[in-house]
């Protein structure tokens, strides 16, 4: 298993409020029934021109930031509708983390059942962040997801809070399910001893009810 316990690579600044997930992932992208393909669908409108051309100006189509790894985005990124395509399109594309001062919450729980970590900074944090890897020289960013800290290039360091479900969750590689069967010895022992204090209330297989 790779070890998911520091991310590190080119962050990319993606200052833009709002950003929802048919901006992440259009609609013309959602045909398929599995979760191939997708890559190429992410930010499509904000990647390319009307007539199919790249639009240079785009920091993702900058040669600095062609391997991102890490986007900085803006408050309440991934708001919208509930598509787990856009999840899905952003790993295909390379993305690892999303560092935002907040986000839609159905992309949040999205994101941790899929292995996309969701970084919350303050918005004063984030500025800073995005100011330094806006300069090429000092794109790269650490997520140690362990200590649960951010590092830049230029020094600094951001601690960040996660939820310890949501940390073991990340780090195991356990979805919702997943991280409910994890615990299946204490719910079963639970049940017994429900049912062994409330015998009354238990209907068996194939009695009358």
């Amino acid at each position: 298993m790779s070890d998911f316990s520091t991310i590190e690579g080119v962050a990319a600044p993606l200052p833009i409020a709002n950003l929802d997930t048919d901006q992440i992932m259009p609609k013309q992208f959602l045909l398929g029934i599995d979760k191939s393909g997708l890559a190429q669908g992410v930010l499509y409108d904000l990647r390319f021109a009307p007539d199919g051309s790249k639009r240079a100006d785009f920091v993702l189509n900058t040669p600095e930031y062609a391997d991102t790894r890490i986007l900085v985005g803006g408050a309440n990124f991934g708001c919208g509708s509930s598509r787990e395509h856009a999840v899905w399109g952003l790993m295909q594309s390379g993305i690892a983390a999303v560092l935002a001062p907040s986000f839609g919450e159905i992309f949040f729980y999205n994101a941790i059942n899929n292995r996309l970590l969701p970084i919350i900074l303050t918005a004063e944090q984030i500025d800073e962040i995005s100011a330094d890897v806006a300069q090429p020289a000092t794109r790269r960013l650490t997520i140690d997801v362990v200590e649960q800290v951010v590092r830049t290039a230029t020094g600094r360091s951001y601690p960040f809070h996660i939820e310890a479900r949501h940390k073991r969750m990340y780090l195991e590689g356990l979805d919702v399910l997943g991280a409910s069967l994890s615990l299946l010895p204490d719910i079963e022992a639970f049940e017994a001893r429900h049912w062994a204090a409330n015998p009354w209330a238990r209907v068996l297989p194939g009695a009358n009810t």
